[in-house]
C-alpha cells in the first residue's frame, strides 16, 4: 500500500482536507480502521498523544475518529463504528478537534523550549518525554536543584515572550553531519529537525506551534527524584493558565478562612500548624488520662470492653493495650466510624487470632494482627461488635 501524504508535518494548523480511502479493515465488534492517501491527523507517536476528530463521506455520513496510528509509512484513523458499504476509492472530508491539537502543540513546543533551556544551562539530557492529559512528564538523566529548575523556567518564558520563529529543517546526510542537535535515538534516514533560534534544535516529528510566543507561558508544576535525575510535571499555554486561575482561587478560599491576605497565607497556615500541634499534644495527654481511669475501673481476670467515639486507629490500639495491662481477660476498645466501627483486641497471654477471623466472617470485617492484639474494622455498629465479642466470651 502507499504510503500516506502527512499533511500536519509541514502545516500543523491545517485542520481541513480532502482525502480518499485506501483501505477499510473491520473488526469482528463493528469497529475498524481506515487509511487515506492524505491526511491531516497526527498518529500517535514520540510522546504525543493522536489527533482525533472526524471524516465526512460524500453521502453526509460522518465517521468519528478515537485514535490514530501510523505502521509502515501508512497512518490508520480508528473508528468505533464503521459504516456499511465504505470501501477503498471513496471520498471523505477529514477534520480534527483543533482546540485538542492546539494545547498538545502547546505542550510539544514547551517542552522543546524547557528542555533546550536546561541543556543549554546545566548540561541535562531529555531522557522520557510524554504528553498526559494533565500534564507534561519530562525525565533528565541529572539531578537539578530547585533554583536550577527557577533559573530554567525563568529563561524559557523569556524565549516565550521573544515570540521567536518555530523552524522546520530536513538537512541532508552531509549538512546533518555538521549540525549539533538533540535526539533520543538514532534515526535512519531523513531526519526532521526542530529549530528555535538560540533555544533549541532537537529531531522531532510532532507538531509544533509557529512561533515560540503562541506558547503563552511555561510552569513547571512538579519535580522529583527520579533514576538518578529529575521527572518534571508541566503545563504550557492553556493548561498552565488555568492551573494559575485555579491556584489563585484555591489561594483565595485559604486566605478567607484564615483572614489572611494573599501574601499571608503562608505565616497564617504555620501559625494555625503550630496551635493544631499544642492541642494534638494536650489532646493526647488527656486520652492516656482516660484511659487510667477507664483502666482503674477494670478488676483483674475480667473482660474489659469499651466504646469511645472519636478514637482514631493509633487510639483505639493504645486504649486496648492499656486496658489488657489491668486484666488479662479479653479487652477490647471500639469506636465508630463512616462505614461501621473500628475495633482493637488485646488480651495477655492470649491468642485472639480466631476470634478476630470470626468477627470479620460475621460482620463483614477486615483486619488482623499478632496472638495478643489484632485490629481492623467492620461494617457493624460498635454495640454489634461489642455484643459479639460479650457473646463469644460467654
Amino acid at each position: 500500500m502507499q504510503r500516506t501524504q502527512k499533511l500536519y508535518e509541514n502545516d500543523p494548523f491545517c485542520t481541513k482536507a480532502e482525502g480518499t480511502v485506501l483501505a477499510v479493515e473491520a473488526l469482528p465488534d463493528g469497529s475498524g480502521r481506515i487509511a487515506l492517501d492524505r491526511t491531516v491527523f497526527y498518529p500517535e507517536g514520540g510522546g504525543q498523544p493522536a489527533d482525533r476528530g472526524r471524516l465526512t463521506l460524500a453521502g453526509g455520513e460522518t465517521i468519528p475518529i478515537t485514535d490514530v496510528h501510523e505502521k509502515d509509512g501508512v497512518i490508520w484513523l480508528s473508528a468505533a463504528a464503521l459504516p456499511e458499504g465504505l470501501a477503498e476509492g471513496a471520498a471523505a472530508s477529514q477534520e480534527i478537534d483543533w482546540e485538542w491539537r492546539f494545547d498538545k502543540m502547546q505542550q510539544h513546543t514547551g517542552e522543546h523550549i524547557l528542555s533546550g533551556t536546561l541543556h543549554r544551562l546545566f548540561g541535562a539530557e531529555n531522557v522520557g518525554f510524554h504528553i498526559g492529559a494533565e500534564a507534561v512528564r519530562m525525565d533528565t538523566n541529572i539531578p537539578l536543584t530547585a533554583d536550577q529548575l527557577r533559573q530554567a523556567e525563568l529563561e524559557a518564558n523569556q524565549a516565550v515572550w521573544q515570540d521567536l520563529p518555530v523552524k522546520l529543517l530536513y538537512p541532508t546526510a552531509e549538512e546533518l553531519a555538521q549540525i549539533s542537535y538533540r535526539s533520543k535515538k538514532e534515526i535512519l534516514g531523513q531526519v526532521r529537525l526542530v529549530e528555535i533560534p538560540g533555544v533549541d534544535r532537537c529531531a522531532c516529528c510532532g507538531t509544533h506551534t509557529a512561533t515560540t510566543g503562541q506558547v503563552g507561558l511555561i510552569k513547571i508544576i512538579a519535580a522529583e527524584n527520579y533514576k538518578g535525575g529529575v521527572r518534571l510535571a508541566v503545563l504550557c499555554g492553556r493548561r498552565a493558565l488555568e492551573e494559575v486561575q485555579a491556584m489563585r482561587a484555591r489561594q483565595s478560599e485559604i486566605g478567607a478562612l484564615l483572614s489572611a491576605k494573599p501574601s499571608e497565607t503562608a505565616n497564617a497556615v504555620r501559625r494555625v500548624h503550630s496551635e493544631l500541634t499544642a492541642l494534638h499534644f494536650a489532646y493526647t495527654g488527656l486520652c492516656f488520662q482516660l484511659f487510667d481511669a477507664l483502666a482503674a475501673t477494670v478488676r483483674p481476670g475480667e473482660d474489659a470492653i469499651q466504646i469511645l467515639p472519636g478514637l482514631d486507629p493509633d487510639g483505639l490500639h493504645r486504649l486496648a493495650v492499656r486496658l489488657s495491662e489491668a486484666t488479662d481477660g479479653l479487652c477490647a476498645a471500639l469506636t465508630a466510624t463512616e462505614k461501621g466501627c473500628g475495633y482493637c483486641l488485646a488480651q495477655k497471654d492470649g491468642d485472639l487470632r480466631e476470634l478476630t477471623r470470626a468477627l470479620n466472617a460475621a460482620l463483614n470485617g477486615r483486619g488482623g494482627g499478632k496472638p495478643g492484639i489484632c485490629q481492623g474494622s467492620c461494617a457493624a455498629t460498635p454495640e454489634q461488635v461489642a455484643e459479639f465479642l460479650r457473646s463469644r466470651a460467654r
